[in-house]
């Protein structure tokens, strides 16, 4: 007599754990910026170094531009003695201020980005900071090099709208100095630009998407 029990179909045998975890992507794989190189800390300490040598050198030429000259007074039998300094305009006194709050600012965010280098996990609150200092000390060395640059030109062309007249043509060693700091700390104004579009691009690539 023929068996009316059906037949049992064989299951397939289930893929062994081993193999199934080979299958995972490893960690790593699903966070390929971890164990990326910081070359945006390094580019942002090279930044600063230069910020640095840029305000340094702003203020020196600035303080040292002096020069002093004889004029024949009416009057007088004998030429005077007239002195210029950079004291002598409250611009270029501004000036000299503004750039070393930011030479100064400069040697201590050079110091934490260094640190930050040694420690890369604090970077992303450090960055923090640096974008919000970074647009403070942009504002202090534009408006800095904006006044002793309308003063200089004021001292190159003159204005004969209120008689004022230019003194380049006589105090032509100040005139260079001034004109120098305040190229200079154009120069720093651009680094600083850079710092800030730096700092918020790192920022950004650390979002999670």
């Amino acid at each position: 007599m023929a068996s009316t029990e059906p037949e049992k179909t064989a299951t397939p045998p289930e893929a062994p754990a081993p193999e199934r975890e080979k299958m995972a992507p490893p960690p790593e794989a699903l966070r390929p910026e971890s164990k990326a190189p910081g070359y945006f800390v390094v580019a942002d300490l090279v930044l600063r170094v230069l910020l640095f040598a840029s305000t340094l050198t702003s203020v020196v030429v600035m303080v040292t531009s002096k020069q002093s000259e004889f004029f024949q007074v009416s009057g007088l039998r004998y030429p005077v003695l007239v002195s210029t300094k950079f004291n002598h305009s409250p611009a270029f006194i501004y000036f000299v201020a503004a750039l070393s709050v930011a030479c100064l600012y400069s040697i201590i965010s050079s110091l934490l980005s260094v640190f930050a280098i040694l420690k890369p996990g604090c970077s992303t609150k450090l960055l923090v900071h640096f974008v919000i200092i970074d647009v403070l000390m942009l504002g202090i060395v534009a408006a800095a090099t904006g006044s002793a640059g309308a003063v200089g030109y004021v001292e190159l062309k003159g204005n004969s709208h209120v008689g004022w007249k230019k003194v380049c043509h006589v105090y032509d060693k100040f005139c260079r100095h001034i004109g120098s700091a305040i190229f200079i700390s154009l120069f720093a104004s651009v680094l600083l630009v850079l710092l800030v579009l730096l700092s918020v691009y790192s920022l950004s690539r650390k979002i999670p998407k």
